[in-house]
């Protein structure tokens, strides 16, 4: 079971590396309170079909260390980029969901792009959900206040209410099963009381209004219609506005959770993008 020592305080993280070392590469970064096992709709295929696909489990969740420190942005996006140098990974095309697309891109914005050729964006909280100065139309901070009182009193009810809108059940063409959805909840509940706080923290203060427009890589952003935990208006069409060169697909229907509920169209959104990235390698190569 592959580790890695965090570059900031030395935190064992897990992570897993799947296909062949020659393929495309893209580096998957999860949601809050999930590991890598978020990402089998899209790793696996991707992997089987020759890409090689890696994914972290960020300090907390899954099997990497818990510890007390260490949720703010910066050292987040300081453990994926350690992963990229532990690995010696080039050409890599990194892919976020929810607050996964804030550690993305805080990754860029700190460490540079030498490692990276692309970003997609999935379902993204970025450039951020609750009300500052630079996210005017935000959420109440109020409102989040409330839902972190309930989250606190009861995690495992929290997730479970949250389910049906976090997938967009009832719409048509939504199509998960209620052992799936047990399952997801299972998972989320591994990542320890304080990493799920402090990733809530994170998303409570995110605001990367300032940071998308300096984002020098192609950027793919996904989303859904009828995304509750991230509003399309508030995150992905804003994100495809900042970002220098964004490319924004919305799936109709689709919820927060359009990585099980769309699989398959979001691993071939996915794909083409790796494609493309893999041929302007080869023509810079070439030239």
């Amino acid at each position: 079971m592959p580790f890695y020592d965090s570059p900031v305080d030395g935190a064992r993280l897990h992570y897993v590396d799947h296909g062949p070392e020659t393929g495309p590469v893209a580096v998957f970064v999860s949601s809050a309170y999930l590991g890598y096992e978020m990402w089998e709709y899209q790793m696996l295929p991707l992997a089987e079909a020759g890409y090689r696909c890696v994914a972290l489990d960020r300090r907390g969740h899954g099997r990497s260390e818990d510890t007390w420190l260490g949720y703010d942005l910066d050292t987040l996006a300081d453990d994926l980029q350690g992963l990229l140098d532990h690995l010696d990974l080039h050409g890599v095309t990194l892919i976020g969901h929810s607050v996964g697309t804030a550690e993305v891109v805080r990754c860029l914005t700190r460490n540079g792009t030498a490692r990276v050729d692309r970003v997609a964006l999935v379902s993204g909280v970025s450039p951020g959900i609750v009300r500052s100065p630079g996210v005017p139309d935000g959420i109440d901070p109020a409102l989040v206040r409330a839902d972190e009182a309930a989250f606190r009193r009861d995690r495992a009810g929290w997730f479970t209410a949250s389910a049906d809108d976090f997938f967009a059940v009832g719409l048509p063409g939504i199509e998960v099963s209620e052992a799936y959805t047990r399952y997801l909840i299972d998972r989320c509940l591994v990542a320890t009381p304080r990493a799920a706080l402090g990733i809530r923290a994170v998303v409570a203060s995110l605001d990367l209004t300032a940071e998308l427009p300096g984002v020098a890589v192609p950027v793919l952003v996904v989303h859904g219609t009828h995304d509750t935990s991230a509003p399309l208006a508030l995150t992905g069409e804003r994100i495809a506005r900042l970002v220098p060169d964004g490319t924004l697909k919305v799936y109709e229907n689709a919820g927060h959770g359009l990585f099980a509920t769309h699989a398959e169209r979001l691993t071939e959104d996915l794909r083409e993008f790796l494609d493309a990235a893999s041929a302007e390698s080869g023509l810079a190569q070439a030239a």
